[in-house]
């Protein structure tokens, strides 16, 4: 038997360093080649480490939420013969399988072994086959109350699509982690009924630790909070309109034309808005003293993610047209949620978006995407009775709200560019035309 250390590998992009998100093994694991060690996260995209051989994890060098730089060791395996090589550098080629090594004895290998004394073994025994390996390890993997369920990016993402919850899982991964084949198992089998009926207290406390994304987001929103004076409009638009010219729009979609949500629309109605309001497509170097107003129009659009809440952006708002727009925001929001987007995407923006669809409620009060001056929130939509000026009619209103930093943006332009998104929004034919 012999050592063998993992190195993190360089994940590219000139990164010299990454946070540790996620284990997948625990001291005392037995891993296969290609079995997921660890996840870190470099801005914002989430990098999974596989193992490049089999063997018995007899350490781990980090801690979730631990920075650790590349070319650092974060495992260490037992492994038959002598793995192939003292220790896994960052830029190694994945050495060959240790079954192919021969062992010091390889008549053991043709010799038909007795089943009541089996011959020592030279290398841990093979697994067992995925159907034997859940028959077996189910009955142990019930977490215990409160516990964390362990499953990689990929395999929450696909729980996340189809609506299951990875706590009614059990897992038959190494530690008990999630598999996608426990996944699909669940889909078939059902959620286990709970037995008894009675309620019973709960007592458990869960602490969880604030790493990766959720960290970064974190600290971004003290940031804005702890740095900007908010001042929020909140403002009703009939968006009826709208949806009647969507409808039409979208009866007929092409490659070049695909189908439009809202968001493509107010997002040109802010690169109007914001051609006569340059002020608020800004950033505020606070420390510096400097509001920096940009002529290309950057929409950061706040998107909700497996992982945690992420900005893509579209950049150069001005030059693109209605389905520009949206052919872009389907192409980020898509990179985002896979995580795949790259820094770039990822940055740069002026003027923020955030959109919480259908769950939007009445009004919200976004925070500022610092060091932007401000950011358009878009909440439900919902068919309300209107006054007309002689009965009320049905009308799809929906409500913006608008923040604003009140450092360098006074009320009256704050309310100014809302008044000019609502009337926009309510003319739409007006989008298409310079007034």
């Amino acid at each position: 038997m012999a050592e063998r250390i993992i190195k993190l590998p360089d994940v590219g992009e000139g990164i010299a360093e990454a946070e540790l998100v996620e284990w997948h093994v625990k001291i005392g694991d037995i891993v296969r080649e290609d079995d997921l060690l660890a996840a870190v996260m470099t801005d914002k995209a989430t990098v999974e480490i596989p193992s490049p051989v089999e063997g018995e994890v007899t350490w781990v060098g980090a801690e979730v939420g631990d920075t650790v730089a590349i070319g650092s060791a974060i495992v260490k395996l037992k492994v038959a013969g002598n793995g192939g090589a003292a220790e896994e550098p960052a830029e190694e080629a994945p050495v060959e399988k240790p079954a192919s090594t021969p062992t010091a004895a390889p008549p053991k290998a043709e010799k038909p072994a007795a089943p009541a004394a089996p011959a020592k073994p030279a290398a841990p025994p093979p697994p067992p086959s995925p159907k034997q390996a859940r028959a077996d390890a189910a009955p142990a993997q019930r977490r215990a109350p409160g516990q964390k369920p362990l499953a990689s990016p990929a395999v929450r993402l696909k729980a996340r699509e189809a609506g299951v919850d990875l706590r009614q899982v059990r897992g038959t991964g190494p530690a008990g982690r999630i598999t996608h084949q426990d996944i699909d198992a669940f889909l078939l089998r059902g959620p286990e009924p709970v037995r008894g009926g009675g309620l019973v207290e709960q007592s458990a406390v869960t602490e969880v630790k604030i790493v990766g994304l959720r960290r970064r987001i974190a600290e971004k929103m003290a940031l804005s909070k702890s740095r900007i004076p908010h001042i929020t409009i909140v403002e009703e638009v009939n968006v009826s309109p709208l949806e009647d010219l969507r409808a039409t729009l979208n009866k007929k979609p092409t490659p070049e034309r695909p189908k439009l949500t809202l968001l493509p629309f107010l997002m040109r109605a802010m690169v109007k808005a914001l051609a006569e309001q340059p002020a608020l497509n800004a950033l505020y170097d606070d420390e510096a003293g400097i509001v920096r107003q940009h002529a290309a129009i950057n929409i950061g659009i706040a998107t909700q993610t497996p992982s945690g809440l992420i900005v893509p952006v579209v950049k150069h708002a001005e030059a693109r047209d209605l389905w520009g727009c949206g052919i872009e925001l389907a192409r980020l929001a898509e990179r985002g949620r896979d995580g795949t987007a790259t820094r770039d995407e990822l940055t740069g923006s002026t003027i923020t978006i955030t959109s919480l669809g259908a769950l939007g409620g009445i009004a919200t009060t976004p925070v500022i995407n610092y060091p932007e001056v401000a950011i358009v929130g878009v909440n439900k939509m919902v068919v309300r009775p209107v006054w007309d000026g002689t009965t009320f009619v049905p009308r799809k209103m929906m409500n913006l709200s608008s923040s604003f930093d009140h450092r360098v943006i006074d009320g009256w332009d704050a309310a100014v560019f809302v008044q000019r998104l609502k009337e926009l929004l309510e003319n739409p034919a007006t989008l298409f035309v310079d007034l």
